[in-house]
């Protein structure tokens, strides 16, 4: 891993409070200061009074959005660097997160090694590939219980979320049966 610098102040913006806090835990372990923020008025209260160096920014917040966030940010410390971490990322995004001074762009899940990766990473530096890269129906199935967890299960409005005709995602249930059921 790579050296931390002296100021290690890491603002964590993310909705879901069982996430924001397992990963304030894990940067904290990590050497980092963690901040959390759940909204988009808490993160630019955390900005006013500490303006971290860092920033870890979900992208859909119940109030806002992250890049509002990241826009805040940049105003207040030019020189931190923003990460948007989220599980509903597209193209359109991620340009207008870079626009606005992220740094990078990762798809959640992402692990504590490789946030801090790309939160260290030197000015111009590529990140590498991952080692292991989820494959498309992997993805496809992590988007789905996402959805699925969001609407307690309930089939027809998690299909309504993902723009999906309910029978279309009755089959996929069907083709996956591990998707939709309580591992408990």
């Amino acid at each position: 891993m790579t050296k931390l610098p002296k100021d290690t102040t890491l603002l964590i913006v993310e909705n879901d409070d069982v996430f924001r806090e397992q990963l304030s835990k894990v940067m904290a372990s990590r050497g980092f200061d963690p901040i959390p923020a759940a909204t988009v008025s808490e993160a630019a209260a955390a900005i006013d009074t500490r303006q971290p160096a860092f920033a870890i920014i979900d992208l859909h917040l119940g109030e806002g959005s992250g890049l509002e966030v990241i826009e805040m940010l940049k105003k207040q410390r030019k020189s931190a660097r923003a990460l948007v971490l989220t599980g509903y990322g597209d193209t359109p995004t991620a340009v207008a997160a870079v626009k606005l001074g992220a740094i990078d762009y990762l798809a959640k899940p992402a692990d504590g090694d490789e946030i801090v990766d790309a939160l260290l990473a030197a000015e111009g530096v590529q990140p590498p590939a991952p080692q292991n890269p989820i494959s498309p129906e992997e993805a496809k199935r992590v988007h789905i219980e996402r959805f699925l967890e969001r609407t307690d299960g309930n089939i027809t409005k998690t299909a309504q979320l993902l723009n999906m005709h309910r029978r279309t995602l009755q089959r996929i249930l069907k083709r996956e049966p591990e998707l939709g059921k309580d591992p408990g």
